[in-house]
């Protein structure tokens, strides 16, 4: 069952959609059953994919949790006159709107630790679009190994709120 906005300040859909469009991007949501795909590309050119996010929106216990499985940046988004971060927060407005619409309350990822630059580079972003550090990933224990086995990897696992990320972002897709 879709969410309904409470509040004047949580962007809709359409207003996320159009303020990407006005920045030159187009940004589109695919869904099949709980999974989703979000992909960006300039406005008029979809042969080259700028980025895009993965994830399901999972039923938990306490209520529909998104599960962000991914998220990626080509090397054209160097090209571009807006930053790597801007590109993120359009591609995360649509993953945390359609988890919003789908009942979700929280929403939850795993910053990969690949390397330490850039799991340090990853924990920021994600802290600054204002997701916590909720575990540390990194197999010393039992618990790790589920963690791992879901997330395919070690890293930071975090989580945030979906209506508090709409509410510090929304400003930025309102006309």
């Amino acid at each position: 069952m879709a969410s309904t906005s409470t509040s004047p300040l949580i962007p809709s859909m359409a207003e996320i959609l159009a303020t990407s469009s006005s920045q030159g991007l187009h940004v589109h949501l695919s869904t099949v059953g709980p999974f989703f795909r979000v992909r960006a590309h300039r406005s008029g050119d979809a042969s080259l994919e700028l980025g895009r996010a993965d994830g399901v929106i999972r039923p938990w216990i306490r209520g529909k949790v998104l599960h962000l499985d991914s998220m990626r940046m080509s090397r054209a988004t160097l090209e571009l006159d807006r930053s790597i971060f801007g590109l993120g927060l359009f591609l995360g407005a649509v993953v945390i709107r359609h988890g919003y619409d789908q009942g979700c309350v929280r929403a939850e990822l795993l910053a990969i630790n690949d390397t330490p630059l850039y799991h340090s580079k990853l924990v920021r972003f994600y802290k600054r679009m204002g997701f916590r550090i909720k575990h540390e990933v990194d197999g010393s224990s039992m618990g790790d190994l589920a963690h791992m086995l879901v997330w395919g990897g070690r890293g930071t696992k975090m989580e945030a709120q979906i209506e508090d990320l709409l509410l510090k972002w929304g400003k930025k897709f309102k006309p």
